[in-house]
């Protein structure tokens, strides 16, 4: 009984993993178009007859080993593959994550390059411009988590502004590096089907994109960080950058992603955080943030939300070169920008 047992738990186990396989030929397999139909119908029909060849061993209780070998050689052949699969920077790449950020830093004077500063005008369609910037890091005061969602349950996209002075800001992105014409699939980051990207942008870029031309809801909160840890975590970003940029790494939808690397920052630099379900169900992450008493002070997690909703003040702001001050009027924590400079009222 206990043999028949551990024969069938690993002939379902084997079953599992050649399902992954279909999966995974599915999203990785670079093959023309048709002999990629071919094989992964050869996988198709090889996972369905070892399964019946397994099934009808069971039945007769004749527990042959010849279904459960078949799917190891399969299995060993697949994975021989897969782990010989290695990230590269040289693809040709969407415009949009061309370049990398990287960064160095003298004293306080932190050069980032390759700022990325898009005009978008359709999701698709944008006027390029990369830029070299610099930033007085005595003057970094201000560290805020913008989420943007777009209506898919338990995900959405994180991401950290770090800001000089109430007037200049830079958002960092941890992205999908993806092809030219390339969809993201939430799927496909599983699959190794991406390479992973850390890219430096405006905010008239990045949240811009995000709010008024995708139409995604986009959420600003205030992080309560004392400034030398948020010295510490812009340059652990800028070291993750250029540690990226020298060595490539594939994205995964669940171990490196836009919260999973922003997690693994903060612990670096040494943030007591715990693990928490919430970093992977992304959308979930300010509710995270504000157990762990990162957010800003004073108010509930709803008032938070709902005063954080940047969109419309966003959409009112499109073109204005105070964009970062109009979508913070309101936010808590950043009271002390009640107006733009000039004292305009967009009403």
């Amino acid at each position: 009984m206990a043999q028949a047992f551990v024969w069938i738990a690993l002939c379902s186990l084997l079953t599992l993993g050649m399902l992954w396989g279909l999966a995974a030929l599915r999203f990785r397999l670079e093959l023309p178009t048709p002999w990629r139909q071919v094989t992964l119908g050869l996988w198709g029909m090889l996972t369905l007859g070892l399964v019946v060849l397994g099934l009808e061993s069971a039945m007769t209780a004749d527990q042959r080993w010849s279904a459960p070998f078949g799917q190891l050689v399969l299995l060993a052949v697949l994975m021989t593959w897969w782990f010989r699969l290695r990230p590269s920077h040289d693809r040709p790449w969407a415009e949009d994550v061309v370049h990398l950020a990287t960064g160095d830093v003298e004293g306080n004077r932190l050069t980032l390059h390759h700022v990325r500063n898009f005009d978008w005008r359709t999701r698709d369609d944008a006027t390029v411009c990369w830029e070299r910037r610099h930033y007085d890091l005595a003057r970094l005061d201000s560290v805020d988590m913008i989420v943007s969602s777009w209506g898919r349950p338990g995900v959405a996209h994180v991401m950290v502004s770090f800001g000089f002075g109430g007037d200049d800001f830079v958002v960092f992105s941890v992205e999908v590096r993806r092809l030219r014409g390339e969809r993201f699939s939430e799927i496909g980051g599983f699959f190794r089907q991406y390479e992973l990207a850390i890219v430096a942008s405006d905010e008239r870029d990045a949240v811009r994109l995000r709010s008024n031309v995708r139409g995604e809801q986009v959420r600003l909160f205030r992080i309560t960080m004392p400034q030398h840890a948020m010295r510490s975590l812009l340059l652990a970003y800028v070291d993750e950058a250029n540690q990226l940029h020298e060595t490539p790494r594939f994205y995964n939808t669940i171990t490196a992603n836009c919260s999973t690397l922003v997690f693994a920052m903060a612990r670096r630099i040494g943030a007591g955080l715990p693990l928490d379900y919430r970093m992977l169900v992304t959308d979930r992450l300010p509710a995270y943030a504000f157990a762990v008493g990162g957010l800003w002070r004073g108010y509930s997690l709803r008032e938070l939300e709902q005063r954080g909703n940047i969109v419309e003040r966003a959409r009112m702001a499109h073109d204005d070169p105070a964009f970062s001050r109009w979508i913070r009027r309101g936010v808590p924590g950043w009271e002390v920008l009640s107006e733009p400079p000039g004292g305009n009222s967009r009403r």
